[in-house]
């Protein structure tokens, strides 16, 4: 897209502890691994395995797990000058592994502070895409930073994208979570929303999957990638749309699974693949994801998403 860095992320950087294994109830969980997590951070550390330059603008604590963050994305080669640490402790979720699905606590401490003065501004020409999230946006005073930043990054000619992950446990407030997400379509933000998001965030479920396209188009969205899980996704944006399944892959960890197909899904419109391709890609990432315990391999071929 003829920038110098091709993707700024911003929001959360956290420590996840992960049942080792599957478990059938929680109590049974006794063995965790640690592992980083966050969807910028994600995002951030997988567009830089497949070669992107990436930077994170984000808030942990001066503790250990702070420092052991830091370090761990730096290690990647994500840009982590924007990286700041405070006194409140890093934010910690907590995840059990269940036959049934993840159940998920949040601990949340140092990842909201985000500052206005960790966003070089001056270097938004030189920037493609603007990512952020729901969680990221779900509480102050991260979301008046973040909306400020969007806008300055709107201006400055780059093109937004928002993991629409809302959970009414971070963010209480539906309706003002809902006016939120408007006004990232308004910016002609790309928007990434699953199945259960939708449910989450709306309170309601649309039989056809083109009503869900059809409303963020209507928002004003540039773009829309309305996942279903294992039964694929539909990609639109104002002139065409598509759906793209997704082939069967064994499941050893769903976590973190789209933040790898965004990661997909970004590389693609970087590289200025069709709507087709862009999915495509984004479900070969993710079924690799999923297909391993833990994050994605610390360098990746990006051929492997388009042959």
């Amino acid at each position: 897209m003829g920038r110098t860095i091709d993707i700024f992320c911003a929001g959360e950087l956290l420590v996840d502890f992960t049942t080792a294994e599957f478990v059938r109830t929680p109590d049974e969980a006794t063995l965790f691994r640690r592992l980083p997590g966050g969807s910028p951070a994600n995002l951030s550390m997988n567009m830089a395995r497949l070669g992107k330059k990436a930077m994170l603008a984000a808030t942990v604590g001066t503790d250990d797990m702070g420092n052991v963050l830091k370090n761990y994305v730096a290690r990647l080669g994500v840009d982590v000058s924007c990286l700041a640490q405070v006194e409140e402790p890093t934010t910690l979720s907590l995840d059990v592994r269940t036959a049934s699905g993840t159940g998920r606590q949040i601990y949340r401490t140092a990842d909201h502070l985000l500052s206005i003065r960790q966003f070089p501004y001056g270097r938004f020409d030189d920037i493609s895409i603007f990512y952020t999230t729901c969680f990221a946006m779900s509480k102050l005073p991260a979301r008046q930073v973040l909306l400020q930043a969007s806008e300055r990054a709107h201006r400055a000619g780059m093109r937004l994208s928002m993991d629409v992950n809302y959970s009414e446990k971070i963010w209480p407030d539906r309706r003002d979570a809902q006016r939120i997400v408007g006004e990232y379509c308004r910016l002609g933000g790309i928007i990434k929303i699953s199945d259960s998001d939708y449910l989450n965030l709306y309170g309601e479920e649309k039989s056809a999957p083109e009503a869900v396209l059809d409303q963020f188009l209507r928002l004003g969205a540039g773009e829309i990638c309305y996942t279903l899980g294992a039964n694929g996704c539909w990609v639109a944006d104002q002139k065409s749309r598509h759906f793209s399944p997704a082939s069967p892959a064994e499941v050893k960890d769903p976590i973190g699974a789209g933040d790898a197909f965004w990661a997909g899904y970004l590389t693609a419109l970087l590289e200025e693949k069709t709507l087709e391709e862009r999915a495509l890609a984004g479900h070969r990432l993710a079924e690799l994801k999923i297909s391993n315990f833990g994050p994605l391999p610390d360098q990746l071929d990006p051929n492997m998403l388009f042959d």
